[in-house]
């Protein structure tokens, strides 16, 4: 038996053989193949319930088989698993093309959104389709045969070149290692660092400590250890990692790169577009690339004066302070540190006791019950990955079954790093009823220690929540047709502002007041260290804006810029912008580049500018809650029925001023970064 073909509602992941993932994908790929000729050979006219009904719950069956195939590469990853994985991305590539090349099916939908039943079909369902008609032009629809050829091996050359770039970040990653035998080389260390760092030597099966490249251990080394020798190394370490300086040349990523921005250029000039930044947009809220540079440039010119005093002030500190004589990429996080902890008595490390896995988390559910009307129970028993995941229901007011979701909190090895959420099942509905949607959800934070509770920095609270943000966006939708729910079809620009506004309790007295409270006496955060945490908001807060805005202007650019023949342009743009942008000025054998997994390992491609885009919604949108009352049952009801139960059943704008009564306004976030006039 294929468990991937009898799967039945949640996926039985302790059962899936990796031998069962490709004979699953081609059968039900040749299932869906078979399928679409009959719905084809109908005798017209087509309508929704003869053509698009049928055609979403065969692509919700595929879709039910990969999502979990998918993770399991994320997070439990393996070469027999990445080798399944990797055989069935050209499959799937070629069959995506395929359909959205087949000019029979698009000539079908055509018919359905000329004919006279369009008009009695409901706003999601027009959107739709909709959707598909744009969709199928940006699948080549309209190209010759040959050039359709040419697009369908383009796309399957850049799903397997995506692949290999992960797999190349993930193995640099997790090759690097340090065993350290004497404590002493890692003074400043946190207990927390330094008892991360003897599980991590135990599980080896070392004595001593044991120094990773997953986040939680570089970023314990980065931030605290006194050894500036032992900083640079691991810094050198990470931002190499996948490179032409990194320690091993079968994981460079420097071709793939190229041969990536080629490939992308040359489907959009396919599709008729200039670049493939133009491409990118197509499908998002900004109009063009210049629209995208000048609202980034626009935020450099507010946060770049800002950041460059803030700069000069951590130089003034590590030479004055601290005695450094220059102040280094590998400093500027252990400065940093110092730097905050004299100026608001705060370190991360001081808000760690109060924010336990069992209070936050609660504490978190707590909030969204509160907010939304919904209810969220943990549910045992639940077929898993790993012993950490665990499994919750959501319930809407009325106690009806409304979504689920995983919880998979904690970094460990074979998993990849960042957080993010997945869709597992969309909302829709089926022949056998509705189908609940269900959402993966990735961290890699700090893993329990001993006996203790996992302990969170409040970094790792807001990426909790704003992960979950995502989370909420895709479960409490209200909308029926996959393609519209959640968050599928929301424009990937406005797709962040759920996440981002949920980032912002992280801040308030009110909301922390649900979930902060120290793991040994339940004391909450004492009113000095919350002062101290809010004095802190802001602190380089300018230098994190000029960061981002390095960032998405690098992508932006490489992809607006690309031209045939002129050679890998990829550090020189990238030099060219932090010139422009950034305070920072890393090393020469900094190879960030080779990392940025969002742009050549997802979808953020010409779209990373989307974070800061997203920003000034999510901040509008928060301000409503601020003006009006932060637990304000109405406005909460008012997020909720026009921003996340809509999904991408209508324009994200639309659904925004439904929500504000007005066009988005970059003064809320321009106040919460410390930058207004």
């Amino acid at each position: 038996m294929n468990h991937l073909l009898a799967m039945q509602g949640l996926p039985p992941f302790s059962q899936i053989d990796a031998s069962e993932i490709e004979p699953a994908i081609r059968q039900v790929l040749a299932d869906n193949r078979q399928h679409l000729k009959q719905l084809l050979a109908q005798p017209g006219p087509y309508t929704w319930a003869s053509l698009v009904a049928p055609l979403e719950a065969q692509e919700n069956r595929l879709s039910n088989i990969w999502a979990p195939v998918r993770h399991l590469n994320a997070v439990v990853n393996s070469d027999e698993l990445r080798r399944a994985y990797n055989a069935c991305l050209p499959l799937l590539s070629d069959y995506a093309t395929e359909l959205g090349q087949n000019r029979e099916l698009y000539e079908a939908y055509r018919q359905i959104a000329e004919g006279e039943t369009f008009a009695t079909l409901d706003a999601a369902q027009r959107k739709t389709i909709e959707h598909a008609l744009r969709d199928f032009h940006l699948s080549g629809v309209d190209l010759p045969d040959a050039q359709q050829k040419r697009f369908k091996a383009i796309s399957k050359r850049l799903s397997e070149l995506s692949s290999k770039f992960e797999d190349n970040v993930l193995d640099a990653t997790h090759a690097w290692k340090k065993h350290i035998s004497n404590e002493a080389a890692l003074a400043g260390m946190t207990a927390t660092g330094l008892a991360m760092a003897k599980q991590a030597a135990e599980h080896a099966g070392l004595s001593g400590w044991l120094l990773t490249l997953e986040f939680p251990s570089y970023h314990a080394v980065i931030t605290y250890a006194d050894d500036r020798a032992l900083r640079e190394e691991v810094y050198r370490a990470y931002a190499t990692r996948a490179s032409d300086q990194g320690a091993e040349p079968k994981w460079d990523n420097t071709k793939i790169m190229a041969e990536m921005l080629s490939l992308r250029h040359e489907l959009a000039q396919l599709l008729g577009f200039a670049n493939y930044a133009e491409r990118s947009l197509a499908t998002k809220m900004a109009q063009s690339p210049d629209e995208v540079l000048d609202f980034l440039r626009r935020l450099a010119a507010r946060g770049l004066p800002k950041a460059q005093q803030e700069y000069a002030e951590l130089e003034a500190y590590a030479k004055d302070v601290l005695g450094l004589p220059s102040l280094e990429a590998w400093d500027v996080p252990y400065v940093s540190e110092k730097m905050k902890l004299a100026l608001h008595s705060l370190s991360q490390e001081a808000l760690k006791p109060y924010f336990p896995v069992d209070r936050v988390v609660p504490g978190l559910f707590a909030l969204v019950e509160r907010l939304f009307g919904v209810s969220i129970r943990e549910r045992e028993g639940v077929n898993v990955w790993h012993p950490d995941v665990k499994f919750y229901e959501v319930y809407d007011p009325q106690g009806q079954l409304q979504a689920q979701f995983y919880f998979d909190l904690y970094a460990r090895p074979k998993k990849r790093g960042g957080a993010w959420m997945d869709v597992c099942m969309s909302r829709m509905q089926t022949a056998e009823g509705l189908q609940i949607p269900v959402a993966f959800m990735t961290c890699n934070s700090t893993p329990p220690v001993g006996a203790e509770p996992a302990l969170f920095t409040h970094d790792e609270v807001i990426t909790l929540f704003h992960e979950f943000g995502h989370g909420l966006h895709h479960m409490l939708t209200r909308i029926d047709y996959s393609d519209v729910s959640g968050i599928s079809g929301v424009e990937w620009d406005a797709v962040e502002l759920p996440s981002q506004f949920m980032e912002n309790f992280c801040w308030e007295r009110a909301a922390l007041d649900l979930f902060a409270a120290h793991y040994q006496t339940g004391e909450p955060i004492p009113e000095t260290l919350f002062a101290r945490l809010i004095d802190s908001k802001n602190f380089l807060a300018a230098m994190q804006l000029v960061r981002q805005l390095e960032f998405a202007i690098f992508d932006m650019r490489i992809h607006k810029e690309y031209q045939p023949g002129s050679g890998n342009r990829i550090q020189a743009i990238l030099d060219e912008t932090r010139a422009e942008v950034a305070v920072i000025k890393p090393p020469a054998y900094n190879r960030f580049q080779h990392g940025f997994s969002h742009i050549f390992g997802g979808g953020y491609a010409a779209g990373y500018y989307s974070y800061k885009w997203a920003e000034v919604l999510s901040a509008d949108a928060f301000a409503r809650f601020e003006e009006e009352g932060l637990f304000n049952p109405a406005v909460g009801a008012d997020f909720l029925h026009e921003i996340l139960e809509v999904g991408g059943s209508r324009e994200a704008r639309d659904s925004f001023i439904a929500f504000r009564g007005r066009e988005p306004e970059i003064d809320a976030l321009l106040r919460h970064s410390g930058l207004a006039a």
